[in-house]
């Protein structure tokens, strides 16, 4: 079960940080790429504890969906979602904001299973846990661009 985990410091407050992380439409905004879009349960506005989200995406140029499911949250410190339904066997990702100086430290931390046996396991190790690490990065660089503008 690969791990990715990944840490960005942003010059805001953390309650900015942590509220953006969890807003479905700023989700969507940070997704562009894989024209991310929240078709199912909370639509848009502020996940809670409880709360799913059922997104349409774009990936390897197949459109796909995946529900997601809030099931713990702190706030602002930390929240965690898990998959419900979609393409990989099942994923946990837990999102940490910590308060350092005048700024956060939001950390990812997103652990998953591939479908498909030994073959998600090939496919892991050939490009789809470089594939998320990106995917994971890039939205967190989104996320500090617009946390920085607020």
């Amino acid at each position: 079960m690969p791990t990715i985990k990944h840490e960005i410091h942003i010059n805001a407050p953390i309650h900015i940080c942590f509220d953006l992380a969890r807003n479905v439409d700023v989700h969507t905004e940070t997704t562009a790429k894989t024209k991310e879009r929240a078709i199912g349960g909370v639509t848009t506005g502020l996940m809670e504890k409880g709360d799913t989200v059922t997104w349409e995406a774009v990936h390897f140029g197949i459109k796909q969906k995946l529900t997601a499911k809030v099931i713990e949250m702190n706030k602002p410190y930390n929240f965690t979602d898990v998959m419900v339904k979609g393409a990989f066997h099942s994923f946990i990702h837990t999102h940490e904001f910590i308060e350092s100086g005048t700024g956060t430290i939001m950390k990812d931390t997103f652990s998953y299973k591939s479908p498909f046996g030994i073959l998600g396991i090939i496919a892991d190790r050939l490009f789809l846990e470089k594939y998320m690490k990106r995917f994971i990065s890039d939205r967190a660089n989104e996320l500090k661009r617009i946390a920085e503008t607020k």
